[in-house]
């Protein structure tokens, strides 16, 4: 956009002023919300108990069903903030997107002129007048010419006006098609929402005209004929420009004038005038007073003269009448990008093409999403070509065509109680790829995972864009939830747990001297440390409550690497630590014995423990490159696990003979033990433990041996924390060792009882 067309300001709404409790509710009328206020009856209700215009201590909470009398209780704070509805839900995303800051700010807003910038038709026919008289003067009096005070004076206010109108122009083009768009999201308020759009079409069309006034539509095709023109034969051999260095130098600077030509001549508002002080650009850095640079700048301004008689010789009369019809393919927050990153669409845009948007603009009415335009041929060549700021396509035909009238909430895409966890799971909607999109622009903090459900794939935990993929390729399921859907008496307080200190932490660490019958050994590497890692790590009392939940969901992830979201707004780092690990077990008690026999392994079965996850990111030691943890900061991605990782299992682990792990992480992650895990694991290092003992020097255990019997016994029973069954052959191989070890304790004992 030009530069004088950057402020922009909302116009001033007439009429009653519209407020939440106006809107239809439609399919979410009657939903439960709760609300919070102080105790009196005619209490304003308040949708967030952090809102600051709740001013007691004493809060009141209820559930209430929402309907317009709740509306009017509402506080205006959270009216605005469509407070009330949980997010990413379909009732939140609705009282967001038609909130004060949504929808109703839109249809209150470019109705009429601005009371504060006001100005008349007739003001903006004099500063047309004015602009356009004054360029030809510029052409005609060349760059000696200076303007007095009063003129320059003048001349600027009518300049500051054509970029107000420009300014509100695509201000309230952008603020039609934005309420228009969020009115696709839920068709029941579209009815109510009629007369407001039809002023707003009102007001954009005076705009529009207003605007178009500025703008010289014959000056428009030949600029899209300069802007079009092939590069001429160059004189580079002309005497006039030996000032300017030999043949290569010549030829650069007429290219570089060339190609300067062409880009000034879609600055509509300068003129033809302008564009001839060019000739200045040939002889920059040449002294005033060398010989040869007057007839240098002469010949480079007959040289832009000549080029301009090309572009108006191409731009034919017979070639200025608008022909062809065109699409303007607007792009707006019905694409999935988020309301709240949204720019104008008009943003970015040079003065040729706005003032073409202004001038042959086929005005739509309400509900249209696009922008129709009937241009002359040249114009049309450009707006279809690769240099053109805005996309556009030939009229199909179709884009006018009125929308289908009776569109109820059930069409695919709609947002409506059903698809976003507001009914019962058994009365669900399958979620499609517009509800998607549709989340990601109405929800800024949509949750970065879900538990959704298939009949193909049963309950899974996916993040939103592994939910896209499959909906593109026919996937049907229903969401159960998200993260900020989980229940907080499940997910525990956000507060770590203080029962142990740094110290005591430190010697949790497998190698480090933590004595293996310690009930905490081994913590560090479990799911209860994951959280405590979690929460140490993440500030914010919204941030902890939201990274529990998705730790929670993660876990349930089979693969880590489907949690890959492929976008920044995947898990955090924070998360990722909660599920993953770089501490190492000490895997002793799973090894064969060695011919030393203090310190070698004891046999037992991996158990629950063969199938722990590593995740690095190569495994395969053939192929170059160290393999690193995923958390290593040596990573080659800035987050954790990711589909091209690598995955293996403690067995796989054990079972290799050759790997090249990075030094620093150890080239792996282990995945957080579950309780089953992790007791087994702590019943096996007892068990190891209990075997080097009676397998020292002497034959004589170094603890009591009938305390060593009495450990024996109870690991002889141990069974999974979940109640799974421990049977076969690796059930087998634990009895049977601790069988050996009890008759070898028992001899012991027997030895060392006094005769």
């Amino acid at each position: 956009m030009a530069q004088g067309f950057k402020e922009q300001k909302v116009g001033d709404s007439v009429g009653s002023e519209l407020t939440m409790a106006d809107v239809p509710l439609g399919p979410f009328a009657g939903s439960l919300i709760t609300v919070y206020s102080a105790k009196s009856k005619a209490a304003k209700l308040h949708g967030s108990r952090q809102c600051s215009q709740l001013r007691t201590s004493d809060v009141m909470t209820a559930k209430v069903s929402l309907d317009e009398a709740v509306l009017r209780r509402l506080c205006m704070r959270c009216a605005a903030r469509g407070a009330g509805g949980r997010p990413g839900t379909g009732l939140g995303m609705f009282l967001l997107a038609i909130g004060e800051t949504g929808l109703l700010c839109h249809l209150q807003s470019y109705r009429e002129p601005d009371e504060d910038e006001g100005w008349t038709d007739h003001e903006a026919r004099g500063a047309a007048e004015l602009l356009r008289v004054q360029q030809s003067l510029d052409g005609l009096d060349g760059e000696d010419e200076e303007d007095d005070a009063s003129l320059r004076e003048t001349r600027e206010e009518a300049e500051n006006l054509r970029g107000l109108i420009f300014s509100h122009w695509c201000g309230a083009r952008g603020s039609l098609l934005e309420a228009e768009a969020l009115l696709t999201y839920f068709p029941w308020v579209e009815e109510w929402a009629k007369p407001s759009l039809r002023i707003k079409a009102r007001y954009l069309e005076t705009l529009r005209a207003q605007a178009a006034r500025f703008v010289d539509r014959e000056e428009l095709v030949v600029a899209a004929a300069a802007m079009a023109l092939s590069m001429p034969e160059l004189p580079c051999a002309d005497p006039a420009f030996a000032v300017l260095g030999g043949n290569s130098r010549v030829s650069s600077a007429l290219v570089r004038l060339w190609r300067r030509w062409q880009s000034t001549a879609a600055r509509i508002w300068e003129g033809p005038g302008p564009r001839a002080y060019l000739s200045y650009e040939i002889v920059r850095g040449i002294r005033s007073n060398q010989k040869g640079r007057g007839a240098a700048r002469a010949e480079a301004a007959r040289l832009i003269e000549s080029w301009e008689e090309l572009a108006r010789a191409a731009a034919a009369p017979v070639d200025r009448a608008p022909k062809r019809r065109l699409t303007a393919h607007v792009p707006h927050a019905s694409d999935g990008t988020p309301r709240h990153v949204l720019t104008d669409f008009l943003d970015g845009l040079d003065e040729w093409t706005l003032g073409v948007l202004v001038t042959w603009a086929v005005q739509p009415g309400p509900g249209s999403g696009v922008l129709t335009l009937e241009v002359p041929d040249l114009v049309a060549e450009r707006l279809l070509g690769p240099a053109s700021g805005l996309p556009c396509s030939p009229a199909d035909g179709t884009a006018d065509s009125p929308k289908h009238e009776g569109r109820t909430g059930s069409e695919p895409g709609r947002l409506r109680p059903g698809v976003f966890d507001d009914t019962p799971v058994f009365d669900r909607c399958p979620v499609t790829l517009d509800h998607i999109r549709a989340l990601r622009t109405l929800a800024p903090t949509a949750d970065p995972l879900y538990l959704v459900f298939s009949a193909s794939g049963g309950a899974e935990v996916l993040p939103l864009n592994t939910l896209e993929r499959r909906l593109t390729k026919g996937w049907l399921g229903v969401l159960i939830a998200g993260a900020s859907d989980l229940p907080a008496s499940v997910i525990g307080p956000e507060e770590p747990e203080h029962n142990h200190d740094s110290e005591v932490r430190a010697t949790q660490l497998p190698g480090r001297g933590q004595d293996v019958h310690d009930p905490h050994f081994g913590e560090s590497v479990g799911l209860a440390e994951g959280r405590h890692r979690t929460l140490r790590q993440t500030y914010g009392t919204e941030a902890r409550q939201l990274n529990l939940r998705l730790l929670a969901l993660a876990r349930g992830a089979h693969d880590l690497r489907s949690l890959d979201a492929g976008r920044p707004s995947g898990l955090p780092m924070e998360v990722w630590h909660g599920l993953l690990t770089e501490d190492r077990l000490n895997l002793a008690p799973f090894r064969k014995p060695g011919s030393n026999r203090r310190g070698s392994g004891s046999a037992l079965p991996l158990g629950p423990l063969a199938a722990v996850q590593l995740y690095t990111t190569n495994a395969n030691p053939l192929i170059e490159g160290k393999g690193h943890s995923p958390l290593c900061r040596h990573a080659q991605h800035s987050a954790a696990v990711v589909r091209g990782d690598d995955l293996l299992a403690v067995a796989d682990l054990m079972a290799r003979t050759a790997s090249d792990w990075c030094s620093k992480c150890g080239g792996y992650a282990l995945r957080r033990l579950t309780e089953t895990q992790l007791s087994y694991y702590r019943a096996a290092h007892r068990l190891h433990d209990i075997k080097e003992q009676l397998h020292n020097q002497t034959g004589i255990p170094d603890a009591d041996p009938s305390a060593v019997i009495a450990s024996l016994d109870e690991l002889a029973t141990w069974q999974p924390v979940d109640e799974a069954k421990w049977g076969g052959s690796d059930s087998w191989q634990w009895q049977e060792t601790v069988r050996e070890l009890t008759r070898k304790a028992a001899r012991s004992h027997a030895v060392t009882m006094p005769s």
